[in-house]
């Protein structure tokens, strides 16, 4: 059936039930679980250091605020949040230890994060070994909650996944940008872009020409310059910040013009910082969260003023999607004596309102909810437009 997608500027949009996601290990419904005690542990399984700390850092402190406002209202069920947190090192080998640490010998009652797929991919079977829920605020790789059919009983995520992203990036490109030949250039060392690209290739109807890289590369001329002469309207990078922000920057030195569009990813001040400001102009990426765009009146104002105060500047997609992670969790741990019950009222969560949007848990523990089309020009957003995927 073929797919059609328009964009609206207004605050939030019914969004098209997500798919499945994760290289996650297989349910294991006789996990013992934690009790959850006279406070409601919560374990961050952050990259608060190494390659893409900037992401882990942002999700530390939207986690935060939420757990300071939490306590401050009275807790969960008159508990207050205990917070134990632990930096991954953006090492995806940590991940997965400090997911058996914070599960077995810390005892909380749900492991936030890690921030990448490839962590969360790590990190997942230690927790489901455990009985103990790991909520993911942003890993998109589409395996990671359901694989094979198969749900994996104690995972989720609080943003969309990677098919999803490589859709909307495919219909922009040809609806909004008219594009009928793109050259794309992505990570082939990464889960997380390689999957970006098989569901862009699925989706776009125009001709690709395609190019990849590894993570820790510096040095794109090369490819970029083979590629220049070559008839292409539109470049696709897909990876993260740390690569992307460069690649720009490269690009845009050798004259290469073209609209650059690109997944979450370049959702951190950090891609305009590698990029240069002038040349983050004609860049599009998809996001989970803008300030600009209010996908819950309720919360969305309050959020952005009390973030600002606490850390000195507005929250990004990162920061938004932890935050509303932890008042997923206190929903979900209302009423439940144990981690594995906390799981299964997680599982159930409907019509939560947040600061990301309404969000509903679908079968495969994935949200339905809506993107979001943002628009740099000289390093700012120009521009940003939730997404409907009808």
């Amino acid at each position: 059936m073929k797919k059609k997608f328009a964009l609206t500027a207004v605050a939030f949009l019914s969004a098209a039930v997500l798919a499945a996601c994760g290289a996650a290990p297989s349910s294991t419904t006789d996990a013992t679980g934690n009790e959850i005690g006279e406070t409601l542990k919560i374990g961050y399984n952050l990259e608060l250091s190494g390659a893409v700390a900037a992401y882990g850092n942002q999700e530390k402190n939207g986690a935060d605020l939420a757990v300071e406002e939490i306590n401050a209202a009275g807790g969960v069920d008159g508990k207050k949040i205990e917070v134990v947190s632990k930096d991954n090192k953006s090492d995806n080998s940590e991940a997965a230890t400090l997911s058996t640490s914070l599960a077995t010998e810390d005892k909380v009652s749900l492991i936030l994060g890690p921030a990448t797929s490839g962590a969360v991919a790590s990190a997942s079977p230690n927790a489901t070994k455990a009985g103990v829920p790991l909520l993911t605020p942003s890993g998109t790789q589409d395996d990671l909650t359901s694989k094979d059919g198969k749900v994996e009983d104690f995972v989720f995520r609080t943003t969309f996944q990677d098919s999803y992203q490589g859709q909307v990036i495919a219909q922009y490109a040809t609806e909004n940008l008219s594009s009928k030949k793109a050259f794309v250039y992505y990570d082939a060392s990464s889960d997380y872009a390689k999957g970006l690209y098989k569901a862009f290739k699925e989706a776009y109807k125009g001709e690709v020409i395609e190019e990849t890289y590894q993570s820790g590369d510096k040095d794109f001329q090369a490819a970029l310059t083979k590629v220049k002469s070559k008839d292409f309207d539109t470049v696709v990078l897909l990876g993260y910040y740390t690569e992307t922000g460069l690649i720009t920057k490269q690009a845009r030195e050798i004259g290469i013009e073209n609209p650059i569009l690109g997944p979450d990813g370049f959702s951190d001040s950090k891609f305009v910082e590698a990029a240069g400001a002038g040349n983050a102009t004609n860049v599009f990426y998809v996001a989970g969260y803008s300030t600009s765009v209010k996908l819950s009146e309720a919360k969305s104002e309050n959020f952005i003023k009390a973030y600002t105060d606490k850390f000195g500047e507005e929250p990004n997609m990162f920061a938004a999607l932890a935050y509303d992670s932890i008042y997923m969790a206190a929903e979900a741990a209302k009423g439940a004596k144990d981690s594995k019950e906390l799981a299964a009222n997680l599982a159930s969560l409907k019509d939560f309102d947040g600061v990301t949007g309404q969000m509903t848990i679908d079968e495969d523990h994935n949200p339905v909810k809506s993107a979001i089309m943002v628009e740099l020009e000289n390093g700012v957003q120009k521009s940003a437009t939730a997404v409907e995927v009808k």
